[in-house]
């Protein structure tokens, strides 16, 4: 039997449905494909050129600063015999802080005291020394005075409050010259001697009075020693019994213990107790009983009277950094907070850090500091990290643009902008001023109320039509 045909009105039908569903098909197509484009399609934007303030900045890391600060050490190996303030006292210039007890301090003034004696006692006489016995004599004398004004200078270095260690340094340094002078004139009665011309006894004479000078300097270094195991304040402030900068093998330790187990010849391994790293940091708090070696930190005085900050500005910037600049400043502590600050000084001696970069010193005064609310903020601490901002170029009321609008003009051109003339993007070059955040300063080549592209910039030619 033959398949019946279908009817010209049902064949009709069918190729209306299937011409629809291609048309339905291609329009959602375009849609697809418009939708794609339109979202690759960089984004232009542009705006009008205005009048406004600009303020180029610095920004780097700060520090709270004190007024002043030691770090108190021991003029002597010793034993703390009396601790005289507590944690946090304030204490003036001069007032004791501890006593030590140091037998090596008060042994070797007792020596000093002994030869000093002996010099004086010493009967200069010929007594058949011969002019060869003379020389040797002056020879070894001389080594001797040597070796004893090094060691009185040690001892006034070693003592740890600055006007006693002045004074001490410079009453050694007036012996030496006094010996020096007598030693000359020694030297000179010898040669007189050698030569047959002068006397054995007035040469041995002058040799006793440069002796005498020599250990009179000696006890003088020993006694002021001895004197400085009263430890005084070299400053006016609050006490902090650890003492900053004292981390080192004993860290974890109390006070006192490394030294008594370097006397027995032990140590502890690296890390075997816990603590301040060993790098350095905070060491322990002193107290009564504890040993402590020469030089050893023993506590701090930090006057916080008069606060400021320190920032460490790198060499591409600190050229642009003068006294008399203001700064804006957020301390970690303090989230709330805006302080102010002045540009005191920039310190000339470069700073090499760990990884090569080069850093300057700058030190600014303290202007206080605002909350968010107007109230006054808190004052810091010394010692508080701080993030400063230097306000290296301020202009205000200039004609400006923002930084995304900036682009080079051609290979190696200078400052320049897209401006909208006509509908077309032209490419213009301009002087730019203060850089700030988000906006530049234009001195020259644009005025206030010109239209230039601000977004989408790395898209535009120049000629191209715009919005």
């Amino acid at each position: 039997m033959p398949t019946p045909r279908p009817s010209r009105s049902a064949a009709t039908s069918s190729r209306a449905r299937t011409r629809a569903a291609l048309t339905a098909a291609a329009a959602a197509l375009a849609l697809t494909l418009g939708a794609c484009s339109s979202e690759d399609e960089p984004v232009v934007r542009t705006a009008a050129v205005e009048r406004g303030d600009v303020q180029e900045t610095v920004q780097t890391s700060g520090t709270v600063q004190p007024r002043t600060s030691a770090t108190v050490s021991a003029p002597a190996s010793g034993t703390v015999t009396t601790l005289a303030v507590t944690d946090g006292q304030q204490v003036a210039a001069g007032d004791v802080l501890l006593v030590l007890d140091s037998p090596q301090a008060r042994d070797a003034l007792a020596q000093a005291e002994a030869a000093d004696r002996q010099a004086a006692a010493a009967v200069p006489s010929g007594g058949g020394s011969g002019r060869g016995d003379v020389a040797g004599a002056q020879r070894r004398a001389r080594a001797q005075a040597e070796a004893a004004f090094e060691r009185a200078r040690a001892q006034a270095e070693a003592l740890p409050d600055p006007a006693a260690r002045d004074a001490a340094l410079a009453a050694v340094d007036a012996s030496r010259a006094q010996y020096d002078l007598q030693a000359a004139q020694t030297q000179a009665l010898v040669d007189q001697v050698q030569a047959g011309l002068g006397s054995v006894d007035e040469a041995l004479g002058a040799l006793g009075q440069a002796q005498r000078v020599q250990t009179r300097a000696a006890v003088a270094a020993a006694r002021a020693t001895v004197d400085a195991l009263t430890v005084r304040a070299p400053v006016a402030g609050r006490v902090s019994l650890a003492a900053a900068g004292s981390g080192g093998g004993g860290a974890g330790l109390p006070a006192g213990a490394e030294q008594l187990l370097q006397q027995q010849g032990l140590s502890l391994p690296g890390g075997a107790l816990g603590g301040v790293d060993a790098g350095g940091g905070t060491g322990p708090v002193i107290a009564e009983g504890a040993a402590v070696s020469a030089g050893s930190p023993l506590l701090s005085v930090v006057d916080a009277s008069v606060l400021s900050w320190t920032a460490d500005v790198d060499e591409t910037d600190v050229l642009q950094v003068r006294p008399g600049l203001r700064a804006r400043i957020s301390v970690d502590a303090v989230q709330d907070a805006e302080y102010a600050g002045t540009v005191t000084s920039v310190d000339p001696t470069a700073t090499t850090g760990s990884g090569g970069g080069v850093t300057y010193t700058v030190r600014l005064s303290y202007d206080g500091g605002t909350r968010a609310d107007g109230s006054p903020a808190p004052e810091p601490l010394p010692g508080m990290s701080a993030v400063v901002s230097l306000v290296v170029a301020d202009a205000p009321g200039v004609v400006r643009v923002p930084s995304s609008a900036l682009v080079r003009a051609g290979d190696g051109g200078g400052d320049a902008v897209l401006v909208v003339e006509d509908g077309r993007a032209r490419l213009r070059e301009v002087a730019v001023g203060a850089r700030g955040e988000r906006d530049v300063e234009v001195a020259s080549g644009l005025r206030a109320g010109e239209r230039v592209v601000v977004e989408g910039v790395e898209s535009v030619t120049d000629g191209e039509q715009v919005p």
